[in-house]
């Protein structure tokens, strides 16, 4: 097994049981309503920043290299 496949089945495993205990009205985690909200908040905030900063930038070889045909292109 790779240690992908151990992690997503690990995390499998943990929302399952998670889904179990909140079926029958017990709180795995004890987490107020606002620190759910804040979380999630957190969470969209950072991935969106993460995606928009890596989107915007040219970090591999090939992309600096569609810059600067980019570039040559407008040139003409």
């Amino acid at each position: 097994m790779t240690k992908g496949t151990v992690i997503r089945t690990v995390l499998l495993v943990l929302a399952l049981v998670n889904q179990v205990l909140a079926a029958f009205g017990l709180s795995p985690l004890p987490l107020e309503n606002e620190t759910v909200t804040t979380l999630i908040s957190l969470g969209f905030t950072v991935v969106t920043a993460l995606v928009a900063w890596w989107k915007n930038n040219s970090f591999t070889q090939k992309a600096q290299a569609a810059d600067a045909y980019l570039a040559a292109l407008r040139k003409e």
